[in-house]
């Protein structure tokens, strides 16, 4: 199966209105029209709450998706600073990254949690962007594998039976290459994500894994994401650093317009 390509910048804590306008003004110009590369490629960006309005507005009518970068698992309530599922329905959102490595090293989220979020953005319709991966130690420990198994697995368990039918997105990301510009090796990247298409096919049977996408999220640049993405089971990029900027990140698009 032939899985579509799927690129999504992650900008963070970064930009203004004014500068996600400019971007999309000049990601536009070098690419021509959005339309034409989105029916080939899937396009997103992960954004600050701030910004939803805006990057809605400047992609309307591209097939561009609009991704928050966190969402609650409650539908509402006494959570002050937090974002619903429904919230960001009534946004115009795509869905949302969940489980980045940076939520779970700042702000102590937990497996469980993303779990939750998973559940509550599928069975909301939305799209959950599940992060995982290792630390520097844990990779030089060789636990690779079991970490992620872990984190895949103890999320997995906290997703209802409703919302296993909908469709999610896990990125790997080894947080030692994260704003690092250090990268996982391409065989080293396949070797990881190709265990994760078998743990999907374990607890999701053989067609849901064959046709569910997972993301590289380690330091992909406009130098090293043709290469990344010839590899099988590298199904696009979690992109940090390098779609902040409209030059590089076409680059990255125009890459896996043309990956087989």
């Amino acid at each position: 199966m032939t899985r579509k390509k799927f690129l999504a910048g992650n900008w963070k804590m970064q930009k203004t209105r004014a500068e996600a306008s400019e971007f999309f003004q000049l990601f536009t110009k070098i690419l021509g029209d959005l339309k034409n590369v989105t029916r080939v490629v899937d396009v997103a960006f992960g954004v600050p709450a701030t910004l939803f309005d805006a990057c809605s507005t400047n992609t309307a009518g591209s097939g561009v998706k609009i991704l928050a970068q966190n969402v609650h698992f409650e539908k509402q309530g006494a959570f002050t600073g937090e974002l619903s599922t429904g919230m960001l329905a009534d946004a115009g959102l795509a869905g949302s990254i969940i489980g980045h490595s940076e939520r779970r090293q700042y702000f102590a989220e937990n497996d469980e949690a993303v779990g939750k979020k998973w559940n509550a953005l599928a069975l909301r319709g939305l799209l959950p962007v599940v992060c995982v991966g290792e630390t520097k130690a844990e990779r030089e420990q060789g636990k690779t594998n079991d970490v992620v198994t872990k984190q895949f697995e103890a999320s997995f368990a906290h997703v209802s039976v409703e919302a296993r039918a909908n469709e999610f997105i896990v990125a790997y990301e080894p947080v030692w290459a994260i704003g690092t510009g250090l990268t996982a090796t391409p065989e080293q990247a396949e070797d990881v994500h190709k265990m994760i298409r078998g743990l999907i096919d374990k607890h999701f049977g053989k067609e849901r894994a064959e046709s569910t996408r997972v993301l590289y999220g380690g330091s992909m640049n406009a130098l090293n994401c043709a290469e990344l993405l010839q590899k099988p089971n590298i199904d696009g990029g979690l992109i940090g650093g390098a779609s902040l900027k409209p030059e590089d990140f076409s680059k990255m698009v125009q890459a896996a317009l043309v990956a087989k």
